[in-house]
């Protein structure tokens, strides 16, 4: 199956037995042709964002360490990392240490999104056609995040000269922008599915918060 080629690295870096998320190939994957979004903020070694956008039946995923913005002046690195299932759109708890990305997880903000992407005559373009040429416009319809969003590649990964791909992810300037409001304080944000934040999370679950 697709699915299981697109997750092979997600699960090869985890160990089910250890830890509670998702391994993927539920009921859930069958609905491929909705657009979810996801931002998942993770204290791990490094706190971060993680931005997951539905693409077939996987979410892609970037890891972007200021967290997406609402201000069009803030370009927010954005890594790319492997792709999750679908099922990760509601993982939320904490990690075991030692594996792989140990630490806490909430779900800041989720929702659906709209494919914008146009080629210069202003036809439509696939959403995974437009991540494949390394520049992809959407519209996103979350509890906190709303409006028109881009993702620009602005690096390509060259293994042999150790460099890792890298992408830019933009707020449009449009009427759901904010300028200088940014992103909250990730320690004190809290979960739009529960209402907790990560330390109430880590120590619902008896782990040692960051």
């Amino acid at each position: 199956m697709a699915e299981d080629r697109n997750l092979g690295a997600y699960r090869g870096k985890r160990d089910f037995g250890r830890t509670a998320e998702p391994k993927g190939g539920s009921a859930a994957s069958a609905d491929e042709d909705r657009h979810r979004f996801v931002v998942q903020i993770h204290d791990a070694s490094t706190m971060h964002f993680d931005f997951r956008l539905q693409v077939g039946d996987v979410l892609k995923s970037w890891s972007v360490p200021k967290g997406p913005s609402t201000d069009p002046h803030d370009k927010r690195l954005a890594m790319p990392t492997e792709d999750h299932p679908l099922e990760y759109e509601e993982f939320e708890g904490v990690i075991p240490q030692g594996e792989y990305g140990g630490g806490t997880v909430i779900v800041w903000d989720s929702g659906t999104y709209r494919p914008m992407s146009h080629d210069k005559k202003g036809r439509p373009v696939p959403f995974d056609e437009s991540l494949d040429r390394g520049h992809a416009t959407f519209w996103l319809n979350g509890s906190k995040l709303h409006g028109g969003y881009a993702l620009t590649r602005f690096r390509g990964g060259d293994e042999g000269e150790g460099e890792r791909e890298a992408w830019l992810l933009v707020k449009a300037d449009d009427k759901r922008a904010r300028a200088g409001r940014g992103t909250p304080d990730p320690r004190r944000a809290r979960s739009v599915h529960s209402g907790r934040t990560l330390h109430q999370v880590a120590e619902q679950s008896g782990a040692e918060p960051h």
